[in-house]
């Protein structure tokens, strides 16, 4: 899955990478997660354009929000189905522009995050599908999902689902929505090729939607992850009693 991700890259770096009309100015972004506002590039009368929905898809048909589950992923294998997808994905496509994201690797009983990031340090464009929910008063939210696919060889061995990427090249076709036909995007709803992505361990941190800095992309040594690990174990507090017959004359910590 996707569930947090980064958008590091300049605006007009974006902009020349996505080809949309807006000139938007953003700060760097480092622990993006759902339900916030994020990019969305699509097209619109024949032309690129930015904007911005929340992240986690409402189908038009929902009546209540509050009663239906927040959809930030989309499967691949059956997004042409599922009654929240099979229309958007027809009509509705979009690309997230971002620079990496976090995944969590169960390891001891504990999940260790991972920056994910391309091998070569470019922009990726996340495969998108979005939806614009009109409530009962006439208010409208644009709400977004990230496409994902089965991980290939190297990426399951943190994750078994991966986001889906589109290549610069595949953009334009992506992003067509002219016909109703998705013949032509199947074979983009792919994991990416062995070897296309990086990663490396960083701090828990990340687990905390609060924390959104630079710190949260360098890499951690062994001896930082397990400081972490022991700084996260409860601590015991430390009882005085009286000493009593049974311990004799003691007293007990515990």
């Amino acid at each position: 899955m996707c569930g947090r991700f980064v958008i590091t890259s300049a605006p007009a770096a974006l902009r020349q990478l996505f080809g949309y009309i807006e000139q938007p100015n953003f700060p760097p972004r480092y622990n993006v997660a759902p339900t916030q506002p994020i990019p969305v590039v699509l097209v619109e009368n024949g032309a690129r354009h930015f904007r911005l929905m929340r992240w986690g898809l409402l189908p038009s048909w929902v009546k209540d929000p509050k009663g239906f589950t927040l959809l930030i992923n989309a499967r691949s294998e059956t997004v042409l189905e599922k009654p929240a997808f099979k229309r958007a994905i027809r009509r509705r496509r979009g690309l997230i522009p971002a620079d990496g994201y976090y995944e969590w690797k169960a390891e001891g009983g504990r999940k260790q995050p991972f920056f994910i990031h391309r091998a070569d340090g470019t922009p990726l464009g996340f495969a998108a599908i979005f939806e614009t929910w009109a409530g009962p008063n006439g208010e409208e939210l644009d709400t977004v999902a990230i496409v994902t696919a089965a991980a290939g060889e190297d990426l399951a061995a943190l994750h078994d689902r991966v986001p889906v990427t589109i290549s610069p090249r595949d953009f334009e076709r992506w992003l067509d929505i002219r016909g109703d036909e998705v013949d032509t995007i199947l074979p983009l709803m792919t994991a990416p090729r062995i070897g296309e992505f990086a990663w490396h361990p960083v701090s828990t941190r990340v687990n905390r939607v609060a924390n959104d800095d630079e710190q949260l992309l360098l890499p951690i040594s062994a001896e930082e992850m397990e400081a972490e690990v022991e700084a996260a174990k409860p601590k015991k507090a430390a009882r005085k009693t009286v000493a009593g017959p049974e311990d004799g004359g003691q007293g007990s910590l515990f």
